[in-house]
């Protein structure tokens, strides 16, 4: 993902956004609006689906580990989904090099009414072009909490839905290709949800959605993201008061900076998305970001339960 500036971004890329939202089911908006146990998440369960990516390698679009990795979540999924599906398409990246990207979709109780739509990326950063040392800016990033950290709260959710599942159903998407482009060549960003956006399932809708995106860090701090709160105000409500009665921390009332991320095309096409993001990461200099120091050491197994046990909440108090 990229922070980006209000003025330049959205004055010309989701303008039918505010249409389109006002016609989507509303989320319930309450923690304690349908009485249901919520199954506990487990954080160190979610840092082995964590490690279990990085152990692969980068999983730059291109080469073996993203391949290995792909088979990896498909396996995974199909243990806990009704169905999962992949979708395929192509891209032409720099030196018109063409390359292979798959969107994995999956479905958890397809015939309730009420769904959620949670999104993580799967891919990771072909270049290091942050990292102080310049030797290193052409290599690939590890992404433990920039890609495998929203994916591995995922994988932990989905465990949970099968063994117990909610009323409402659930659609899981896992994009490809979200941070391939270069620094401030912003077509080249969020390439699977701009994909998945322009070529939706027959059949497909989603009350809300929820990203998911570097949320590992070890020192989280959540803050309200402005697109999420413009165009999914009721969602960003839903998931900040869920945290409050559960006493997390790490969700603040705090307003960050604009973020240019995958819930910008959903909400394009009417699907009212919020990030959630810590974008300071680990703190103000933003110092492991798109670097090779983004590996799993400087994740934890509390921030990831942290993420994980609002989600459930949010997921499992929703009506069918």
């Amino acid at each position: 993902m990229t922070r980006t500036i209000f003025c330049l971004i959205v004055g010309f890329l989701f303008i039918s956004c505010s249409r389109n939202s006002a016609k989507q089911p509303q989320p319930s908006s309450t923690p304690q609006a349908v009485e249901q146990h919520v199954p506990d998440f487990d954080g160190r369960r979610a840092f082995e689906y964590l490690t279990a990516q990085t152990d692969f390698g980068p999983r730059n679009p291109g080469s073996t580990e993203h391949e290995k990795c792909l088979t990896y979540l498909q396996n995974e999924m199909q243990k806990y989904a009704a169905s999962v599906t992949l979708q395929p398409f192509t891209h032409k990246g720099y030196n018109d090099k063409a390359f292979n990207l798959t969107n994995v979709i999956s479905s958890f109780n397809p015939k309730a009414r009420t769904r959620i739509l949670l999104i993580a990326h799967w891919d990771s950063r072909p270049r290091a072009d942050q990292d102080p040392d310049p030797k290193k800016r052409n290599q690939p990033i590890l992404g433990a909490n920039d890609g495998a950290s929203g994916v591995a709260i995922l994988l932990e959710i989905a465990r949970h839905l099968k063994a117990e599942p909610p009323p409402a159903g659930v659609d899981m998407l896992f994009t490809d290709g979200e941070d391939y482009g270069k620094e401030r060549d912003n077509a080249r960003y969020l390439l699977g949800t701009r994909y998945f956006a322009r070529n939706l399932p027959s059949g497909f809708s989603a009350s809300f959605g929820i990203l998911l995106d570097m949320v590992g860090d070890a020192q989280l701090e959540l803050m309200k993201e402005p697109y999420s709160m413009q165009y999914a105000p009721d969602v960003v409500e839903l998931v900040w008061s869920t945290a409050k009665e559960l006493g997390i921390y790490q969700f603040t009332n705090t307003v960050q900076n604009y973020v240019m991320d995958d819930h910008l095309p959903l909400n394009e096409v009417g699907i009212p998305t919020i990030d959630l993001i810590d974008f300071n990461y680990p703190d103000a200099t933003n110092r492991y970001w798109h670097t090779t120091q983004d590996t799993p050491d400087k994740c934890s197994t509390e921030s990831l339960e942290a993420v994980g046990r609002v989600l459930m909440h949010v997921i499992y108090h929703q009506p069918e």
